[in-house]
């Protein structure tokens, strides 16, 4: 790696690589607590609303007890409501109350309640997209939030990896790194690359941040 991509490499991951879970205070684990727990983020991320506003509902929906499909379901639609109002997820709060009744409906009924079990549907080839699919059954998660949780999760389900969508792969690009999954995940250690791929998602939305990282 050149020193140049060095450099951009360590500002990225120092200064904008936290992975949107953890800023969520998700303690990503392959168990179904923080599994179901990044669903709900990836929901809200789904929205044309901002990250930060995402990321702080995601922040009170846990706050009030609803981290797991049980506590969820076992909510009225109201409690929701005002729990995403409590974020600032007001644009889309109705709706998305409803949303997320109904994803963790599904996740008890077709997965019963834990979420390794889409994981195992998925496995084998092309594992990838099989599990981009499997995340769009939610109402509510299309593309977008499908591959944001792609992104986030290839930290535990390894097998994923390394899950570079095209979001992260234009803000790779900006950032003069490569776009090519293999050859963006060789710039840094394994366990750095959820971090490296948020920092590139960062990247593709926001200027400042090309700016900050290239000195540009």
């Amino acid at each position: 790696m050149s020193g140049k991509r060095e450099r951009v490499v360590s500002a990225l991951l120092e200064r904008h690589g936290q992975p949107f879970a953890r800023a969520a205070g998700i303690t990503l684990r392959d168990q179904p607590s923080p599994l179901w727990r990044l669903l709900v983020l990836s929901l809200l991320l789904s929205a044309r609303i901002s990250s930060d506003i995402a990321v702080a509902a995601a922040r009170e929906l846990s706050t009030a007890g609803y981290r797991t499909p049980q506590a969820m379901v076992a909510s009225t639609w109201q409690q929701r409501v005002d729990a995403l109002g409590r974020g600032n997820y007001r644009r889309y709060d109705e709706r998305t109350a409803t949303q997320l009744g109904e994803a963790a409906e599904r996740t008890l009924t077709t997965w019963r309640g834990d979420l390794r079990r889409l994981h195992d549907h998925a496995r084998g080839n092309d594992v990838g997209r099989k599990t981009e699919q499997l995340l769009q059954g939610f109402t509510g998660i299309g593309p977008a939030g499908a591959a944001s949780y792609c992104r986030e999760v290839q930290g535990v389900w390894t097998d994923l990896a390394p899950y570079v969508d095209d979001l992260a792969a234009d803000g790779a690009e900006r950032l003069g790194l490569p776009r090519t999954p293999s050859r963006l995940a060789a710039l840094v250690p394994a366990p750095d690359l959820t971090r490296l791929v948020a920092g590139c998602v960062r990247a593709a939305r926001d200027d400042t941040v090309v700016a900050d990282v290239t000195g540009g």
